[in-house]
């Protein structure tokens, strides 16, 4: 699983910050029943004291700490029994002082052995969602609020009434942001604006986000904008090659409408870059264009409409503009 670092750095900060806030909340409940029950302060010191002392000790010989806390956890027994008995005179559990991790796992690290630990995949989960809705309504489109209402039953040229069509895509995609597993394949949504490639661009984008996996999705202007600038040298502080990286290496990238942008030379390449390079090392792609797979073929390099055409699940959206409907009824 790939993750974005900037995205990463924001939520271990995140992280961070909560962990700091459970230990000043274990504090201040602490010196609320140290206040009620002084005696209980002194057998919190002399626990922790003792403690350290056998661990530093059993750490300048070089030998394993662990007989040494058992041998601790037998001589302090009496403190133990003697805490417990005072704090059930104040109506508390035993373990009531006790320092417990939010994560039982990873003990509040965020790793668990090498690998990141589900409590910090969490946090960067909530982390990109924030990102993508900069760009997608993420709050109000989901696969629950994706409606049929709008495609109508009758049989298109296709064979097929744009609401059977609809419904086919609509489960492919389902199936494919439930399944995702960083190496899912690509689709292509082809169609006129307004048919919901986009919406459903934001329902993957939200399933497969909060499953932990990196999502990067951006307009073919703004993706090919950051190619450009990293070409002609224009990245002062670094965030361009951070940008491109991320494009390249994300285990989600969304391109939002292809064939809006000029296409010069330099798209085409970097087009062609991106395909082929997430290709190459499996990553998964979603291309979303206003243009037929004709239209595609005419305007790009063979190179390009041959992966697309063979790479790629195309998935054609038809019906009527339903933004124009929408105001329509309205």
């Amino acid at each position: 699983m790939a993750y974005d670092g900037r995205i990463m750095r924001r939520a271990q900060a995140q992280f961070e910050e909560d962990r700091r806030r459970r230990e000043e909340d274990t504090r201040r409940k602490k010196e609320a029943v140290f206040a009620r029950q002084p005696r209980l302060r002194e057998i919190d010191g002399e626990l922790r004291a003792t403690m350290s002392r056998i661990i530093a000790s059993a750490l300048r010989r070089g030998t394993d700490p662990r007989p040494a806390v058992a041998v601790l956890q037998d001589r302090n027994l009496s403190l133990q029994e003697e805490r417990t008995e005072l704090l059930a005179q104040l109506g508390m559990p035993a373990d009531y002082l006790e320092e417990k991790p939010a994560c039982t796992l990873c003990g509040d690290s965020g790793y668990h052995g090498e690998a990141v630990c589900r409590c910090l995949k969490a946090y960067y989960a909530r982390e990109q969602q924030q990102e993508l809705s900069r760009m997608l309504d993420l709050g109000n489109q989901s696969f629950d609020t994706f409606s049929m209402d709008w495609y109508p039953e009758t049989r298109s040229a296709l064979g097929v009434s744009p609401r059977e069509n609809m419904e086919n895509t609509r489960d492919i995609c389902v199936d494919y942001a439930y399944g995702f597993n960083g190496r899912s394949g690509n689709l292509l949504f082809t169609g006129a604006p307004g048919l919901g490639k986009t919406f459903l661009s934001a329902c993957i984008a939200r399933v497969v986000s909060e499953k932990g996996y990196s999502v990067v999705y951006d307009t073919a202007m703004q993706i090919f904008d950051r190619f450009e600038a990293q070409k002609f040298g224009k990245d002062e502080d670094g965030t361009v090659d951070g940008d491109v990286d991320r494009i390249l290496n994300c285990d989600l990238l969304i391109l939002d409408d292809l064939g809006t942008e000029m296409t010069t030379a330099f798209v085409q390449s970097a087009l062609y870059q991106i395909i082929n390079t997430r290709l190459m090392t499996k990553k998964s792609t979603i291309i979303s264009t206003n243009l037929s797979v004709q239209e595609l073929r005419r305007r790009y390099l063979q190179q390009v409409a041959s992966r697309l055409e063979g790479d790629y699940t195309i998935l054609p959206f038809i019906g009527e503009d339903i933004r124009r409907l929408k105001k329509e009824r309205s």
